[in-house]
């Protein structure tokens, strides 16, 4: 049992720092969400802010867009000429994709410094990029309704976890110092 122990070291500790820190961010995230009363169509500030962001985007895009509480659910409603085009609800705010990402960089981590801002900048990298994914899957769906299931189910879901794992094949490659210890073994 011990040798198994030692031959599968590194994926051990691999596996605790992981699930140590993807459980205290999780019920952290789930403390804060329990701040807000779904029943009472309360939507969360993250998920506000990441409305209001696709909002200013869609301004850009020139897009003759507005926001509001929805009044059925949790969510913000982001119309385009009066129109409800998108709602963005909790799972839009990319919270839980981030949580992931954080854990897997510091599951890999070498030096605190490197790690944590690797980890706040890939979190910066994700957050933009989903305000952008929201902001195109919006336009998108105004353009193409009948496309919703594959725009909103495949196309954009690929695009986000696409760029979280690139993030994470550059960390394990470039910056982690794992790939430069295995080869040196």
């Amino acid at each position: 049992m011990k040798n198994l122990y030692v031959q599968y070291k590194p994926f051990f500790i691999f596996l605790i720092k992981f699930l140590l820190l993807y459980i205290v961010l999780t019920v952290v995230y789930k403390f804060y969400l329990n701040q807000y009363d779904a029943e009472k169509l309360e939507v969360d500030g993250l998920t506000t802010s990441v409305a209001l962001q696709v909002e200013q985007s869609l301004l850009i895009f020139d897009q003759p867009v507005t926001t509001k509480p929805s009044t059925r659910d949790a969510s913000v409603v982001i119309l385009l000429r009066d129109k409800p085009i998108a709602r963005v609800i909790e799972g839009c705010n990319a919270i839980s994709i981030m949580i992931l990402f954080a854990a897997f960089i510091f599951a890999f981590s070498s030096k605190w410094k490197k790690t944590l801002l690797y980890i706040v900048i890939g979190i910066g990298i994700i957050h933009i990029l989903n305000v952008l994914r929201i902001t195109l899957l919006t336009i998108a769906l105004d353009r193409y309704p009948k496309q919703q299931h594959l725009l909103h189910g495949v196309v954009f879901p690929l695009f986000i976890y696409g760029v979280v794992f690139l993030l994470w094949i550059l960390w394990v490659q470039k910056f982690s110092g794992y790939a430069a210890k295995n080869v040196e073994k």
